[in-house]
């Protein structure tokens, strides 16, 4: 039994006592101290505030740095490999979406369980361009290199590379190469290769190439995945058929294209290429063709002081319908486009798309260049993951890798669109259409559920629910009150009524029919939602998880709102609305009377939230905290997990976090130090949101811990699968630590709020933010808070309880009481802290 009490109303209705001592003391177990935030070599990887650079091929593991200088537009991506396709732990170019289906095979089966797996895969790679001297291959990892250097760069997001190999005959090379994924030509990727020979001639081939990865083999070896390889379900499906079958192939002068068709999904692409290269020296020029690769090859002998430069365009063109011919002429469309432009112009308009995005999405802070350069990381990942992909959705790892098999997640929802929102809102924007587009699948897989209204699926790609695993995947119903809670935000921050009015009410509607058809009433009028699993995957199919019931509530009152606002407009709309969806005032009253009775458990002796009704009942994990068997889920069986209490992602945490104003400050405080020491860091979810509450509850040292891991997830491969592709939803949740958590920005009702929290390690804290079409400045210190309006009408916010205005063009200064400086009190004054590793 537990020794909980249910809550009606509001979660502060029943204000807690904060727990006596400190919980982690009363169980002698603190799970997250595991994780351990591993080393940066500083001499292969130095502090730069605008680059990742690397001086030595060798200096992370090779999947690791793929991921790390992939290029992408959120659209296509292409892994960091070297330019010379060896060596490689994984080779990948990928397009938002394009995936292949296969048939999932129960052990026990049963009726409802996904039928259909997705699987994002690979498109024809364009990334080889080998190079031989005195018919000698460069290999990266293995040759003579007397300098190396390879860096993306956050301003323009090209990567480049210089290096001066000595052959094996002593003769000295110098190789520059670029890459680039378009942000304003989407279809387009931009390759250079740039080669000199400055003391001694030499002859040079060069073999550009475009190589079916998916299903072939190059001549040196295999792109499939080894059987060896051990189980990790965070990696991707593999699939035992050929997937691309070839449609057409064609190819002339420097022009070459292939066109396949997905073998059960029926999508289909078409990769074109076009070559232009530049020398004073003579060049002979062949090339093949086949189904699954070409090659265009030139010959050269270059004298000494001359340059040879390669200029190679790639264009990819997908569809769920159009034919593989009709996307190849898309294809010689975009190539013809971008040749007439050049490469000077592609890379100039592609550095002013990113001084836009910077003018608006940058953080500063006044602290460690390593710290600068970690943020800037992960902002530049959030807009290679989300800027372009407008029809689709955002994948958990975007397009730099085959991780959770390119599959979208509340991720998106909960840890991307905030950034989106306050940043770039036409972003926003496309995701929740995106969203919007998914609504009838969504319907469909709702009567395979037993429910009314839609139910979204936890993880898809083309809006089936691809989860085979229902417990910790399909249970997770509350997608659905993710993807209403990010639309309502959305509304908040930009009024977008066009936008609610003509699709997102449908969504609340339906997610807000499916959470009344899914719960019950009891003998006392309160409303029960069972049988579901919150964002803690180590705690599945409960009844009446905080998490879920918290925002189940939000959706109905949402919907509620909604539909009365729309109908007060008195045009016309409303009425169209009810005959659209078949909605009357008696299913309206019932979600509000849904909401207001929700369960929110609360128990009296610990003074906190139970995550679900019956977790207090369980049994703290007591493994040894020395044991290296991490994650939990790779050396566990479910079912002791399961029993339990242990937590592999933040669940009653994250509901303080986007249902703030519905818990006090000794709530929050409380839950905190419960359920924080639980956490196993086992998720790259977790420390943003731990980061976040701890900030606001004062817990400065811990805010830091957490921010600290979650930075460098993917720069310090933190969780070990750095190499499967980038952490989006960590990079979006990197940004919310800074400004909501270190910030203190808030944003209920539409009302911004600001009470920061700056780390003792900074001296400062610099966000934007867009809000009704104003963008702002924001400037944090621990004794004062400055607000510039940069762009558009006056700006009103409140800070530490106070109203504040601000004129368009004006800057206020304000002083912050001593709340915002208790962080002083945890570490040693700002400057004399050593840099994160």
């Amino acid at each position: 039994m537990t020794r909980s009490h249910i809550a009606r109303g509001p979660v502060h209705d029943t204000v807690g006592q904060s727990v006596p001592g400190n919980i982690r003391t009363t169980y002698g177990v603190n799970l997250r101290s595991h994780l351990e935030v591993p080393e940066i070599n500083r001499t292969s990887h130095p502090a730069d505030p605008w680059r990742w650079v690397e001086t030595n091929p060798k200096a992370s593991p090779l999947g690791v740095s793929e991921t790390q200088f992939a290029v992408a537009n959120g659209y296509l991506g292409m892994r960091g490999n070297p330019d010379e396709g060896r060596d490689s732990a994984q080779h990948g170019t990928f397009v938002n979406g394009f995936h292949e289906t296969w048939h999932i095979q129960h052990a026990e089966d049963a009726y409802g369980l996904a039928r259909e797996g997705q699987t994002m895969v690979q498109v024809p790679d364009t990334k080889t361009i080998r190079i031989y001297v005195d018919d000698e291959p460069l290999r990266v990892g293995v040759s003579d290199l007397e300098h190396y250097e390879r860096s993306i760069d956050f301003r323009d997001g090209i990567m480049r590379r210089e290096l001066v190999w000595r052959t094996p005959a002593g003769k000295k090379v110098i190789i520059r190469t670029s890459r680039m994924v378009s942000m304003v030509e989407k279809h387009l990727a931009v390759m250079t290769y740039e080669i000199e020979l400055p003391d001694e001639p030499a002859p040079v081939v060069i073999s550009s190439q475009v190589i079916n990865r998916q299903d072939g083999e190059d001549e040196y070896r295999s792109p499939r995945a080894d059987p060896e390889e051990s189980f990790d379900p965070r990696r991707a499906d593999g699939l035992d058929h050929r997937v691309l079958e070839p449609q057409l192939t064609e190819g002339q002068r420097g022009y070459q294209v292939h066109g396949y068709r997905c073998a059960n999904s029926g999508m289909t692409v078409a990769v074109g290429v076009d070559h232009q290269l530049e020398s004073e020296d003579d060049v002979a020029m062949s090339h093949e063709i086949g189904d699954d690769s070409s090659k265009i090859v030139y010959h050269a002998h270059v004298t000494p002081g001359r340059t040879l430069t390669l200029t190679k365009l790639a264009a990819y063109h997908t569809s769920e319908i159009v034919p593989a011919q009709e996307l190849a002429d898309r294809c010689s469309r975009t190539l013809a486009r971008a040749r007439v432009r050049g490469v000077e112009d592609l890379h100039r308009t592609q550095r002013d798309w990113y001084d836009h995005f910077w003018a608006r999405a940058d953080v500063e802070v006044d602290g460690p260049v390593e710290t600068q350069q970690a943020i800037r990381f992960n902002l530049f990942q959030l807009a290679q993951a989300s800027a372009r992909a407008e029809y689709n959705g955002i994948a958990a790892k975007g397009v730099t890798g085959s991780g959770y098999s390119g599959h979208y997640f509340w991720d998106t929802e909960t840890y991307v669109l905030p950034f989106l929102t306050y940043t770039m809102p036409q972003f926003a924007r496309n995701a929740l259409r995106f969203r919007y587009s998914m609504l009838d699948k969504a319907r469909a897989r709702a009567k395979f559920l037993s429910v009314k209204g839609a139910l979204y699926p936890w993880r898809t790609i083309n809006g089936e629910e691809a989860s085979a695993y229902y417990e910790a995947g399909t249970a997770q119903y509350h997608i659905n009150a993710d993807i209403a809670h990010a639309m309502v935000k959305y509304l908040w921050a930009t009024e977008d009524q066009d936008f609610m009015i003509r699709e997102g009410v449908d969504v609340l509607v339906e997610t807000a029919r499916m959470w009344v058809s899914l719960g019950f009433f009891d003998g006392d009028g309160m409303f029960h939602i069972h049988g579901v699993t919150g964002p803690d995957e180590y705690t599945t199919v409960v009844d009446n998880n905080l998490f879920t019931n918290a925002m189940a509530r939000f959706n109905l009152l949402a919907a509620t709102i909604a539909c009365k606002r729309i109908a007060e407009l008195g045009d016309g709309r409303w009425k169209a609305i009810c005959q659209r969806l078949k909605l009357d005032d008696d299913e309206i009253s019932e979600w509000k009377r849904a909401a207001r009775n929700m369960v929110i458990a609360y128990d009296e002796v610990l003074g906190v939230h139970p995550q679900d009704q019956d977790f207090l009942a369980k049994e703290v994990w007591d493994q040894d905290l020395e044991d290296p068997r991490r994650p939990l889920l790779l050396h566990f069986h479910p079912l002791v997990i399961y029993r339990h209490q242990v937590l592999k992602q933040a669940d009653v945490v994250l509901a303080m976090f986007l249902r703030g104003d519905e818990f006090t400050e000794e709530q929050k405080r409380a839950n905190f130090e419960y359920y924080d020491p639980l956490t196993t860091g086992d998720s790259t979810l977790s420390a943003v949101v731990q980061s976040i509450i701890a900030a606001e509850i004062g817990y400065c040292d811990e805010a830091f811990e957490h921010f600290s891991k979650a930075l460098v997830v993917d720069l310090a491969d933190v969780h070990g699968n750095a190499a499967d592709g980038i952490h989006v939803a960590s990079t979006g949740g990197v940004w919310s630590a800074l400004v909501s958590g270190f910030g203190g920005m808030r944003d209920y009702g539409g009302d911004i709020s600001f009470d920061p929290r700056v780390p003792a390690e900074w001296g400062a804290l610099t966000f934007r933010l867009t809000v009704l079409g104003t963008l702002v400045k924001v400037r944090v210190t621990h004794t004062e808070i400055s607000i510039t309006n940069l762009e558009g009408g006056a700006f009103e916010c409140t800070v530490q309880g106070s109203p504040v205005q601000v004129l368009a063009g004006e800057t206020v200064d304000l002083d912050l009481d001593d709340r915002a400086r208790v962080c002083l009190s945890h570490a040693e004054p700002a400057g004399e802290q050593a840099p994160l590793p």
